[in-house]
């Protein structure tokens, strides 16, 4: 089952090296550190200066290759997803039930939170849940669509585990799917606020297993 849980295939711009140019810098590493400069401090409060610094490049080249912020951010979040949007489409695909699934993605983001070179304990994917981002309108495109996919791909699990008799039969699972997707968002934003593993692990537990998980 391809579950889409983060923004797999939502970049229509090309976010590489323009056709016919030559690149004389280390595009890859360039990607990489303004993805940790955007996760850091967000779209919004992210100036220009900050990702001339963060990827060591000159104006003129960031306009020639990077093209624009926004452009940029888009390449961003698709690296995000192929990376951190990866650990937890395994963890969360590879489990033989959706609530152990569900519970191995959880301890991902976990993990995510207890590494010291982690640059924000908000989730990239989730700081898009934002005003300035959704007033962008291209980027509240690629947002709606990578929550749908989430969304969707939550919605199969549960239902091929209900109808394999593992869940309850009156579980819903498109308002099961919403209700997890609604708890991850203000996980994110409380573990800004004060983060426990073992307390919100203690949560997530309780959480699950009263959703029938």
């Amino acid at each position: 089952m391809a579950v889409k849980l983060f923004f797999n295939d939502c970049y229509k711009c090309n976010c590489g090296m323009p056709m016919g140019r030559a690149i004389s810098f280390d595009y890859d590493r360039a990607l990489d550190q303004a993805t940790l400069q955007f996760w850091k401090t967000g779209y919004a409060a992210t100036s220009l200066r900050d990702l001339l610094k963060a990827t060591g490049l000159g104006e003129g080249s960031f306009y020639n290759t990077l093209k624009s912020k926004k452009h940029l951010y888009l390449a961003c979040l698709k690296r995000y997803a192929e990376t951190e949007g990866r650990k937890r489409n395994h963890a969360l695909l590879s489990a033989a039930t959706a609530g152990k699934g569900i519970r191995g993605m959880f301890a991902v983001m976990l993990d995510c939170l207890d590494d010291p070179q982690t640059p924000s304990r908000l989730c990239m994917m989730a700081a898009m849940m934002s005003e300035e981002v959704i007033a962008d309108g291209d980027l509240k495109v690629v947002a709606e669509k990578g929550m749908a996919d989430f969304r969707t791909g939550l919605t199969e699990l549960l239902k091929r585990d209900r109808e394999r008799g593992i869940l309850r039969p009156g579980l819903d699972p498109e308002t099961t799917a919403m209700i997890i997707i609604t708890f991850a968002q203000g996980f994110w934003r409380m573990a800004m606020i004060d983060y426990d593993r073992a307390a919100m692990e203690r949560q997530i537990d309780q959480f699950l297993t009263a959703l029938g998980l």
